[in-house]
């Protein structure tokens, strides 16, 4: 597999790994490009034009922002929620941004060009990005295109890579789908998570990969803990108040031993607190989107707080859970897609909850052939689910859903654990199941909000 697990648990900045992180990483790109051209120097003019789902729900997913903030040169990994507001406060006022952070130029989020009903071949979530200097003709022009989880790519290398097929592996481990995967273990008697370590060690020690995801786990629960202490109305205009800090100081009184009978009204919390945090437009991990951020870090509480092996080591349990989701998660992504605009909200939340049952089955001593039930049983279960935010904003369904889907992950690994882990439908045909229905999946279910939810629910009764 060529998809790491450092690319699958990234950290960015909410509401949308596609439509945020995705176009901030694009524009940063364009601008690091110019720079290394020799191109970045006065005169200049940028324009900009999204395409498709990018243009169609662009200004509910803050997309417009992220690419003034990517002009700038900001990094969505490393930009702070306060750079963010004060730079978006700043850019509002003076109606300039200082492209690559050297050089103002007038530019705001009106100058940039959105084309809804235009979709390019290559992909839904698409972009194009010129610069200008003396001459009408553009010194430089790019086509960007989101493909779902912050994954940017311009159309010259998609085009190359459809064209020469898969990269070969140059890891220990190599495999190509699921089965093969199963194999490996067999023949090794390594687990998947094993499997999954070795190979990421070929660019950095075993000790930096456990660090790296420990990092990662710990981004996770600070965008919780924020969640579950942060109260007022979301943003966007649909006036979603917060719930999580009420649920959290309900629980806090009503379970402060954290018995297992509450375990369910926490993982549901950990759930809707991320995604709230993500809708806020705070600072989250991607897994493997944004959109389906809460699913992993609310499996994870749980593989950690009420597993045996959680319980005795937190650190192995998380390095071992994350390991294996993002086994799943590559194999997805390979295989079919994780962005919403692509298949639907099945890519994203059908994803996260397949990865989050892969680990939370290896947590709990599942063999390989059970963890894979436990992903199939995920996605199989999350076939068909449609991406139709209300406004384009990423707040309903979206913060209910990543807290279903979680309690759906769990009762999945369970569900695996109780069989010997044979089972008539595998991981690999869900997977292809899951693609060739995203394709023939109508676009306006697929995050367009021209469809479904969005327009039967009535902006100005929305109450949640």
């Amino acid at each position: 597999m060529t998809v790491s697990v450092f690319e699958l648990f990234s950290i960015g900045i909410g509401p949308s790994s596609s439509h945020t992180v995705g176009p901030m990483r694009a524009a940063q790109r364009f601008v690091a490009d110019l720079a290394d051209r020799g191109l970045l120097v006065e005169p200049i003019r940028v324009e900009a034009e999204l395409f498709g789902s990018l243009a169609a729900t662009g200004a509910g997913h803050g997309t417009l922002d992220a690419v003034l903030l990517g002009l700038e040169g900001l990094r969505p990994e490393t930009i702070s929620t306060d750079t963010k507001q004060q730079r978006l406060a700043w850019m509002a006022v003076h109606r300039r941004i200082r492209i690559g952070g050297l050089i103002e130029i007038p530019f705001t989020t009106d100058d940039i060009v959105c084309r809804a009903n235009t979709y390019l071949p290559e992909h839904p979530n698409a972009m194009t990005l010129r610069a200008f200097g003396i001459d009408p003709a553009p010194s430089a022009e790019e086509t960007y295109l989101s493909v779902g989880g912050g994954f940017v790519v311009t159309a010259s290398e998609w085009a190359a890579a459809s064209s020469r097929g898969p990269a070969a592996d140059t890891v220990p481990c190599p495999y190509s789908d699921a089965r093969e995967l199963l194999e490996l273990c067999a023949s090794s008697g390594c687990s998947i998570a094993d499997i999954t370590l070795a190979n990421e060690a070929v660019h950095r020690s075993r000790d930096d990969v456990a660090k790296y995801l420990l990092e990662i786990a710990d981004v996770m629960h600070e965008c919780a803990r924020r969640g579950m202490r942060t109260d007022g109305v979301l943003p966007g205009g649909l006036n979603v108040k917060r719930r999580a800090k009420v649920w959290w100081q309900r629980l806090v009184y009503e379970d402060p031993d954290r018995a297992p009978e509450f375990a369910e009204d926490w993982v549901n919390l950990v759930a809707l607190a991320v995604n709230e945090e993500n809708a806020a437009g705070g600072r989250v991990v991607t897994a493997p989107t944004n959109g389906a951020a809460g699913i992993v870090p609310a499996v994870l509480y749980y593989a950690r707080r009420y597993t045996s092996a959680g319980r005795a080591d937190h650190d192995d349990a998380t390095v071992r859970f994350l390991l294996t989701a993002g086994a799943v998660g590559a194999l997805i992504k390979e295989h079919a897609s994780i962005s919403g605009a692509d298949v639907g909200c099945q890519g994203e939340v059908g994803s996260a909850a397949a990865m989050a049952a892969a680990g939370l089955a290896e947590v709990l001593g599942g063999s390989p052939a059970q963890v894979e039930n436990a992903a199939e049983i995920a996605m199989e279960h999350s076939l068909g689910l449609t991406c139709d935010p209300i406004g384009g904003l990423v707040q309903i369904p979206c913060i209910e859903r990543n807290a279903i889907s979680a309690g759906r992950a769990i009762n999945a690994a369970r569900m695996a654990l109780r069989g010997d882990g044979t089972h008539r439908v595998s991981l690999d045909q869900v997977i292809a199941t899951m693609r060739d229905t995203g394709r023939d999946m109508h676009s306006k279910y697929k995050e367009t909000a021209t469809g479904g939810l969005a327009v039967h629910v009535p902006l100005n009764i929305v109450e949640c």
